[in-house]
């Protein structure tokens, strides 16, 4: 095992963020996007503070809470909906879905219930972007251009190995990358969508739900979709066999309030939408899949913040996959990650009555196994007692029927909620943690023996090697000590018989006190698949003298070539390394502004975290800075950076 090291302490910042894990679920972007010189949104008073002075909050309390804060069924919670855009809330209540029951407020106090819920005024900022249209051959779909990677996995078995004929960068060429265009989005202090690449367009979407059909080559804009909320998953293009003028493919994805979408990939016209659960709280973090045919889509929830309100009756959410025919939207089949419904367990200190087992959510994409008709998913924690047998999990389904063929537990007893780190603990689950989800997806890969496995990684640190068959433990492996932050956190990727592993270990506070024992190793690790075998490990470098929400590891999902690993760092560097040793072969700092910007905004970029991660298309590559969200740096810029010529010989 080769090991490229480099000192680095928890001690540097743990007492910058001491009791903030509330802020890390609620965004903190009020203080965060002053990095970019804008005021934000995003960041809700807590249940269990007062926002009393703002004019909003009165009129909120009178004609929303009524609903919003009742658990009705299709209403997005109080938390929820200050993750929104201001514009999205406002279309909403003046021409959208609420129009009728906000008919009667003027649009002054339409436009402070806005303020008082995400601290912005609704068109702060989208007045200001000029949105560079597209003209002439920049403007065509190109059908002789299918997808050559296809949905978030890039294969459906979540490999996110792209093959060298398809990047187009290698170890010869990746030290020529340059910044071809910057895109920064209009009203957004975070960017977390995955872009895609079809047709000679990047499709990407934004904070303010916004879906865009870049140009690849000079990145304006073919067309745009407003979604009703966030898109943070990413954009999943149906392939096509090429060429062909009557090609019409669709493209999919979900956005925060819970709703998956349709659109067809040439125009951007709606062709069929759905809301796979009608839970307040639900939401899709996860990338739809799809294949042959149906597409599979993943449900999470934000109820683990509802339950910091010691009033709130915690909790009755359950985790979720739902099958769809992808052509016309006709929902086939949906499975609970809890077979059965929420019962009531006891009251709380407040008197409030609580329910479980809840939670499970599914935070990550399905990887289909298409050998024997199965899909995986991975699972959080329970957010309330009891603890059961499906948290903390990777779980098969069948892909026809969503049956439940096995189910592997990698960490019981695991039941937690926001409740667990304030001062009133009313809500915390007596197991109180550890919360160690599977934040990432899993993958079907083989490695040098030939063997199939199914691998993920966990936040609790530990890497698993599965029997897909049974799921019975072939192998694990400690990449990482592991924390409510990572660990491991969105993913691991493939590079031919290695997988590669990115480590977080970003949080050492006494806050957590669950589970946090050694030293953390922040960094980039190389298993071996077959064994399990670390091969390398890349330590991380503390390189953020001193700026605002920066701290070394690496939490974003990496992207591979048999040749490269590509890794974003909570730091805001994108470093591609050599996958043989480790070696670091191109360094870039996203966290800078960007003066020049396509749509004329001001650009900044922030920490690399999610599952959104670098696309590598025919020579350029393509991400998302700016992800905000748990105390980390804000950003709202899509980067192109491509692979220059060679100098002639003199």
């Amino acid at each position: 095992m080769s090991r490229i090291t480099s000192p680095w302490t928890a001690e540097k910042f743990s007492s910058s963020l001491s009791r903030r894990l509330f802020k890390h679920y609620l965004g903190a972007a009020i203080a965060s996007a002053a990095l970019l010189g804008i005021p934000a949104h995003g960041a809700p008073a807590p249940a269990t503070e007062s926002a009393s002075g703002q004019p909003g909050e009165a009129t909120y309390k009178q004609v929303c809470a009524v609903c919003h804060e009742a658990g009705v069924s299709k209403a997005p919670s109080r938390s929820m909906l200050g993750f929104m855009a201001p514009g999205t809330i406002h279309t909403a209540i003046t021409s959208g879905i609420m129009q009728a029951q906000a008919s009667h407020l003027s649009d002054q106090q339409k436009r402070d219930v806005v303020r008082y819920l995400t601290g912005r005024d609704p068109d702060a900022s989208a007045s200001e972007a000029r949105l560079p249209m597209c003209s002439g051959q920049a403007d065509k779909f190109d059908a002789s251009r299918p997808p050559q990677l296809v949905g978030w996995g890039f294969t459906p078995d979540n490999r996110r190995e792209i093959p060298p004929a398809v990047a187009g960068i290698d170890r010869d060429n990746v030290s020529r990358l340059e910044l071809q265009w910057v895109f920064a989005f209009p009203d957004a202090v975070r960017a977390r969508s995955h872009p895609a690449a079809a047709g000679g367009a990047i499709y990407v979407g934004s904070q303010d739900g916004t879906v865009y059909a870049l140009d690849r080559e000079s990145g304006c804009v073919r067309w745009h979709f407003r979604a009703r909320s966030e898109v943070r998953t990413a954009i999943v293009v149906a392939p096509w066999v090429a060429p062909g003028d009557a090609v019409n493919p669709l493209l999919y994805f979900g956005d925060f309030l819970g709703n998956v979408y349709a659109l067809a990939a040439k125009t951007g016209e709606l062709v069929w939408s759905a809301r796979p659960d009608d839970h307040p709280n639900a939401t899709i973090t996860g990338s739809p899949t799809l294949f042959g045919g149906k597409l599979y889509v993943p449900v999470s929830s934000l109820e683990v913040t509802s339950a910091a309100d010691p009033a709130y009756g915690c909790c009755s959410f359950r985790g979720s996959v739902v099958a769809y025919d992808a052509a016309s939207g006709k929902q086939l089949w949906k499975t609970y990650t809890i077979e059965n419904p929420p019962a009531a367990q006891k009251e709380n200190a407040a008197g409030v009555m609580q329910y479980g087992p809840s939670g499970a959510p599914i935070w990550n994409s399905p990887a289909i196994d298409a050998k024997r008709g199965q899909l995986y998913v991975g699972t959080g924690e329970n957010y309330s007692s009891p603890a059961n047998g499906s948290s903390d999990a990777i779980i098969a389904m069948d892909l026809e029927t969503g049956a439940t063929r096995w189910v592997f537990q990698a960490t019981s007893g695991d039941a937690w909620n926001s409740a667990c780190i304030l001062e009133d603990t009313t809500n915390c689950p007596a197991e109180d943690g550890p919360d160690f989800d599977f934040g990432g997806a899993a993958l079907l890969a083989s490695g040098a023996d030939g063997r199939e496995l199914v691998l993920a990684g966990q936040k609790s640190g530990m890497v698993w090697a599965l029997n897909p068959e049974d799921g019975g433990l072939v192998w694990k492996q400690r990449a990482g000590r592991g924390g409510v932050i990572g660990g491991v956190h969105f993913g691991v990727a493939v590079s031919g018989d290695a997988l590669i592993v990115p480590v977080a270990d970003a949080i050492a506070d006494p806050t957590y006190r669950n589970n946090y024992t050694g030293q953390p190793m922040p960094g980039v690790v190389a298993l071996d698949i077959a064994t399990g075998k670390i091969r390398w490990r890349w330590d991380a470098v503390d390189v953020c003298e001193g700026r605002p929400y920066c701290m070394p590891g690496n939490s974003a999902v990496p992207t591979a070539t048999p040749e490269l690993a590509i890794a974003g760092s909570l730091d805001g560097h994108l470093r591609i390394h050599d996958v043989r040793n480790g070696e670091i072969l191109w360094d870039f700092d996203t966290a800078r502004d960007y003066p020049e910007t396509l749509t004329g905004l001001p650009g900044r970029g922030g920490a690399l975290e999610g599952g959104a991660a670098a696309l590598l298309d025919n020579g350029m590559l393509f991400v998302n800075s700016g992800y905000m969200f748990n105390q980390h740096m804000p950003g709202n810029v899509l980067l192109a950076f491509k692979v220059a010529n060679e100098a002639p010989t003199p």
